[in-house]
């Protein structure tokens, strides 16, 4: 059974930094697209990043473009995936939760999306 691990969340102050990781257990990795989705207290998930199964392509919510940065090295430990977050912002203070699934990116952002493996989810705080 694939599982998807996360680590990394905690307390930053705003302008601050944090980098979350997402391990998938699965051997069979490589049709795998990974992404975060993240949920803040009284609003709806929304879909944060997510990089292709080979890392080619990456996509951003508009809110944290220039800010955040996934990344995979997919010739090294392509079941591992990073999430680095920088300026980081009160806005940005959610529950963060990476998701493995072996479909299209565009897929992902689908409103009612709820395919592949989803992690137990990690807390991000930004305080001022």
């Amino acid at each position: 059974q694939v599982q998807v691990l996360e680590s990394g969340g905690g307390l930053a102050q705003t302008g601050g930094s944090l980098t979350l990781s997402c391990r998938i257990s699965s051997r069979d990795f490589s049709s795998y697209a990974m992404a975060w989705f993240r949920r803040a207290p009284g609003k709806e998930r929304e879909l944060v990043a997510v990089i292709t199964w080979s890392g080619g392509a990456t996509y951003y919510h508009n809110s944290v473009k220039g800010r955040f940065t996934i990344s995979r090295d997919s010739d090294n430990t392509p079941n591992l995936a990073f999430l680095q977050m920088n300026d980081l912002k009160a806005e940005d203070t959610a529950v963060y939760y990476c998701n493995a699934a072996s479909v299209a990116p565009a897929e992902m952002y689908r409103g009612d999306y709820e395919s592949g493996v989803w992690g137990q989810g990690t807390q991000v705080t930004v305080s001022s």
